[in-house]
């Protein structure tokens, strides 16, 4: 999926008009025009080991909006450290601040494709009796080996409960309209937890 890419513009200083002479300031303005060439070329892009901020809205294919943060806080992760899905970690590699884009994510570096046959129904009993249960809620159980899973309840009929380690969203292509705010390097202590400490990387 192409991104159309939307920079922010550059707004130059009032420099220091009729304290230099004509050619100061014409070299001047070359040193500074030079400057912001460099300040451009070394614009961070999103990589392994930065942090980024943006804001997205994420929308299924039937038109409705499943999540999104315009309105609200953005999203700060650390790239390269799974944060986000895949596919939408892999398309904004290279990205910088002011990017726009709209991504699309297919299932298989999404949440993967829906499997029926993973699915279970269970009885009310299984649950704690003040358990407030309702469709799409997500909670922890143990595997097998005894291994924490993440299950979504998926119907509730009466007593039996339908309960699915398949993601509400699996099987679904995932649409995102991006715009990036800030990428900047991760601090050593972000990079050990893997996983970002707020905006400035002080939050915890």
């Amino acid at each position: 999926m192409l991104c159309a890419i939307a920079r922010c513009g550059e707004r130059g200083g009032l420099g220091r008009r009729g304290l230099l002479s004509r050619k100061e300031s014409a070299a001047g303005a070359g040193i500074r025009g030079r400057a912001r060439v460099r300040s451009a070329e070394m614009k961070p892009t999103i990589a392994d080991g930065h942090v980024v901020t943006l804001h997205y809205r994420l929308t299924l294919d039937d038109g409705s909006i499943a999540d999104e943060s315009f309105g609200g806080d953005p999203l700060v992760y650390l790239h390269g450290a799974n944060n986000i899905v895949a596919g939408l970690e892999r398309q904004l590699t290279g990205k910088a601040a002011g990017d726009k884009c709209e991504v699309q994510v297919p299932p298989a570096e999404g949440y993967g494709d829906y499997d029926p046959t993973l699915d279970q129904t269970v009885p009310r009993s299984a649950f704690p009796a003040d358990a407030q249960l309702q469709e799409g809620l997500a909670f922890q159980a143990r595997d097998r080996n005894n291994q924490p899973i993440t299950l979504w309840i998926r119907k509730i009929a009466g007593d039996e409960i339908t309960v699915s380690p398949n993601h509400p969203m699996a099987g679904q292509n995932l649409n995102f309209s991006i715009e990036i705010q800030d990428v900047r390097e991760a601090t050593p202590q972000e990079k050990e937890h893997g996983h970002a400490h707020g905006p400035q990387g002080q939050d915890h």
